[in-house]
């Protein structure tokens, strides 16, 4: 029986020490927290999007970075398997709009609870407040970790071979404070530059600001970068305090991080549905309709409240003019502006507010097949710590499941 150590007690660190148990080691979960999934715990707004049921080629079409990598673990344990083995310890699961699956409870707790009571029927030691200070490699062979405790006290743990899901720099507050990636550092393996993913955007524009609360759905949004298009796709996004976030805007902003955010364009059609030849006549029927209507007061059925006084704005048309003046030059400038409203990305938010951290572990030094260092044997990665992340919809945390369980089927 191998001594394995698990080192971070989140989604990938979990699922890595009850694969390992499963294959027979003897695991211990190193977790510097008073608790285990703290940002398990507060993922999909505390109801905790556990994955996407669907096929593997879905889960390898939505990774953003190195999907490629992912082809063995997604296929090892994708989320069907992820489903069945939260039913059979005990959890109640529910599928929603997107194949997004959440606890039948809607509480992430119960997750965290079933993956809690799923360690200990597999008698995993769990170690809080301790946290990993350095690596134990003996001609590139890790032998264990060094480790402190809540009270100070250093202590070095021998192991046969040591998991590492440390996770990345993504919210802080639970515990992702790049750890893992100093130490691998230091021990000289190769780690692309981290960044901010599934991150709100601040906005050049001053009028997404004024639009605060305001959410939008069934809106298509595209970004690009002087004529090349980055991104396009259609769902929700959310106007906030200093520019725009949402599903949308997330899911942009994992690619505007890792080619750049400058001189963006943010283009939203808030009527995808429509062409402009048939809004326009849309608009001529709402026009027809309150003829004697002043235009700022004849938006109501085409445009949510909040918004109407900002497009009304940027149309250049006089808010007070009665619509029966309104000219046919004006009003085709008012269906470019709805199929078109244009903001400018002035940058990305930083990693307090990012769902997932970009960048990590070059995949390049991983063996996709297991999961180990090429350079150091006997030490394993998993989760967030490596460069790979996808878009919303549950498709980071079955990147988290599947890799800890690669990695925990592949120790020695």
């Amino acid at each position: 029986m191998s001594e394995v150590i698990v080192v971070g007690g989140g989604a990938a660190g979990m699922m890595a020490a009850i694969a390992a148990a499963d294959c027979g080691h003897q695991v211990t979960i190193i977790e510097k927290n008073e608790k285990l999934g703290k940002k398990l715990f507060i993922t999909g707004k505390g109801r905790c999007n556990i994955t996407n049921d669907s096929d593997v080629e879905n889960h390898l079409n939505h990774v953003i970075s190195n999907p490629k990598f992912m082809y063995s673990a997604f296929y090892s344990f994708d989320s069907s398997r992820m489903i069945d083995f939260l039913e059979q310890e005990g959890l109640a699961v529910k599928t929603e709009r997107g194949n997004r699956v959440f606890p039948q409870s809607d509480k992430s707790s119960d997750v965290l609870q079933t993956l809690q009571k799923a360690l200990r029927r597999r008698n995993v030691t769990v170690r809080l407040h301790t946290k990993m200070t350095g690596l134990m490699i003996e001609d590139h062979i890790c032998k264990g970790v060094k480790v402190q405790s809540y009270h100070g006290a250093l202590e070095t743990l021998a192991a046969d071979d040591v998991i590492l899901t440390t996770g990345g720099l993504a919210y802080p507050s639970t515990g992702s404070t790049g750890d893992g990636q100093r130490l691998l550092k230091q021990a000289g393996v190769a780690l692309e530059p981290c960044y901010p993913a599934l991150v709100p955007v601040e906005t050049v524009e001053e009028w997404p600001i004024r639009l605060q609360g305001l959410s939008l759905r069934n809106v298509s949004l595209r970004v690009e970068r002087g004529s090349h298009k980055i991104y396009e796709e259609q769902g929700e996004m959310l106007f906030t305090h200093f520019g725009v976030s949402g599903p949308l805007v997330l899911s942009a902003s994992s690619l505007l991080g890792r080619k750049g955010a400058k001189d963006c364009k943010l283009h939203i059609d808030l009527k995808p549905a429509l062409s402009e030849e048939q809004l326009d006549e849309r608009l001529q029927r709402d026009f027809a309709a309150q003829k004697n209507s002043m235009f700022k007061n004849s938006l109501g059925k085409l445009l949510p409240s909040k918004l109407i006084p900002v497009i009304v704005e940027l149309s250049e048309i006089t808010p007070d003019k009665q619509v029966n003046e309104v000219t046919r030059q004006e009003r085709h400038r008012l269906v470019k502006l709805c199929k078109d409203l244009t903001c400018t990305v002035k940058k990305l938010r930083d990693f307090p507010e990012a769902i997932v951290t970009g960048g990590g572990i070059s995949v390049k030094a991983i063996n996709p097949a297991t999961m180990e260092l090429k350079e150091i044997s006997h030490l394993f990665a998993a989760g967030e710590l490596i460069d790979v992340d996808s878009v919303t919809g549950g498709y980071n945390l079955q990147v988290a499941w599947s890799t800890g369980y690669l990695a925990g089927i592949s120790v020695y």
